[in-house]
């Protein structure tokens, strides 16, 4: 009875193993799915429903499996193991040669919800010799799921931010070969000759493969990346958030976070200068200034310009973005050591809860953030996001944000101007042609009556501080749009609301094949 309870316990102890695995493996390819195809929610929804629709084609499958069920269960094992580590140097490197990457990551998806599928009712009749029918479902199942919590907390505060895409699946596949093993060993005895020999073989390999995998993993990923660049990849880091990668061609430095270009040295100043200096020109008295996103610290350096300037608060929810914008020398001098100065205070926090939890006031609110690719971002274009900065916006106080392109995403553009209205703000759009990212906008509002012509007192503004290329002449040009370049948007544009968010939408049906 004791054999048929241990030999009964390393059946549980597998499928702990595969419930563990299997879920972060759906995490995996859902958070490369949110770095390489944008939506998030939709790739996380349609990922994990894909992944459980194919577990129960896999547990379909078994129901033509009437012999070696051992066998079976242990070769699933192993193919698992291998296919789940080797997942995310696959989606990198085929990154670099391909645009179709969601055919292969939503392929590595069903692969892996078929064996996880099949190998769940295959322990169950295994397991049927050493306990009653109530007991050992109950039991399984349990044991899988168990597994498939302590996965998800583990990939949450340990896989993705300690270890993060490269090595997390490598964890995985050790866990469920270490398991294959142990199994292997205490029910050799239930295993013919030939599927002993064959069992060697396969687990053999697999073990050359992860282990080798370990090593190879990290220069191919790198080698993968590069491709994916122009110009030469000088740092790349995994944080629990996104993929920072910076690269360098001659003298000039770019930086991407997912992909997505946020700044060259070569003309980030045509977008930095117009984002803060007609809003802070506008103001007669900006004391405290608040900035949302800009870890890497050039918005700071312009807002310090002004010398009545006595606090600037940046809220970037990610410690790495920061920790670069205040220690990477390529970043230091970009923004001349602006994350430390004394006047400015650096958090880690998300936006959105950072304005619900404090009760401070600001005279300007200068958000630069990533475009609005899904609804997480989205929520910090909302009118919800936009009604809480009204709120925390001393009177005449001026706010302006990052806006897309009004001629690649004409649409997304006119909706965060639309929903910047709708909180109560004087909104005036504003655009400019950077090199390097094409014709960029902003949206600027100012809280302060409705009859008040905001578009005039920008036009007329004097710049006080050193610029390197915006003046009053500039204004009329970026405060000017012309006539509508694709009579087809003109249609309205809802509101993006967090109920209703429909900026996203907008933003990845824009005309981005122009761009």
């Amino acid at each position: 009875m004791k054999v048929f309870k241990n030999k009964s316990t390393l059946l549980k102890a597998a499928i702990f193993a595969t419930g563990f695995s299997g879920v972060v493996a759906e995490y995996i390819l859902s958070t490369l799915a949110q770095y390489f195809l944008g939506n998030s929610v939709f790739h996380w929804v349609m990922i994990i429903s894909l992944m459980l629709f194919s577990m129960g084609l896999g547990s379909r499958i078994t129901k033509n499996f009437e012999t070696r069920l051992l066998k079976r269960f242990l070769i699933l094992e192993f193919v698992l193991s291998f296919i789940v580590s080797f997942a995310a140097l696959l989606v990198y490197t085929a990154s670099a040669y391909t645009q179709s990457i969601g055919i292969l990551i939503y392929s590595l998806a069903i692969c892996i919800g078929l064996l996880i599928g099949m190998e769940i009712p295959l322990v169950i009749r295994i397991n049927d010799d050493y306990e009653k029918l109530r007991f050992n479902i109950s039991n399984i199942l349990e044991n899988d799921y168990y597994g498939s919590l302590l996965g998800g907390i583990f990939f949450a505060f340990i896989g993705l931010p300690v270890f993060g895409l490269i090595y997390t699946p490598f964890i995985l596949g050790f866990v469920n070969f270490s398991v294959s093993i142990v199994v292997l060993i205490f029910l050799w005895d239930l295993l013919k000759s030939s599927e002993r020999k064959a069992l060697i073989v396969l687990g053999t390999f697999v073990m050359i493969s992860l282990t080798t995998g370990v090593f190879v993993t990290d220069p191919i990923i790198k080698y993968g990346e590069q491709q994916k660049y122009s110009d030469k990849v000088i740092f790349a880091e995994q944080t629990k958030y996104q993929r920072i990668v910076i690269t360098k061609w001659k003298n000039d430095y770019w930086l991407y976070l997912n992909g997505n270009e946020q700044l060259c040295t070569r003309d980030e100043l045509m977008y930095h200068e117009p984002l803060v200096h007609p809003a802070m020109s506008l103001h007669p008295n900006p004391v405290n200034v608040l900035v949302l996103g800009g870890g890497d610290g050039c918005a700071v350096r312009e807002i310090l310009k002004y010398p009545k300037v006595e606090k600037i608060t940046l809220v970037d929810l990610d410690p790495a973005m920061t920790k670069l914008g205040k220690t990477n020398p390529i970043l230091t001098k970009l923004n001349q050591n602006s994350l430390n100065n004394a006047k400015v205070e650096v958090l880690n926090d998300d936006g959105y809860k950072y304005l619900l939890s404090n009760d401070d006031y600001y005279d300007v609110i200068i958000i630069d953030l990533p475009d609005p690719r899904g609804v997480e971002l989205g929520r910090l274009y909302s009118h919800e996001f936009y009604k809480l900065c009204y709120r925390h916006l001393r009177p005449g106080g001026v706010i302006v944000t990052q806006a897309g392109s009004p001629y690649f995403a004409t649409q997304a553009f006119s909706c965060i101007l639309e929903t910047m209205k709708s909180a109560g703000f004087q909104t005036v759009p504003m655009h400019n042609q950077v090199i390097t990212l094409g014709e960029w906008g902003w949206s600027l509002g100012v809280k302060q009556p409705a009859d008040s012509n905001v578009k005039k007192q920008l036009q007329n503004l004097e710049f006080n501080i050193p610029t390197r290329w915006i003046n009053k002449e500039a204004m009329a040009l970026i405060t000017s749009f012309g006539k509508d370049i694709y009579p087809w948007e003109k249609d309205s544009v809802y509101i993006n609301r967090i109920h209703e968010p429909v900026l996203y939408k907008y933003y990845l049906k824009g005309n981005w094949d122009l761009y």
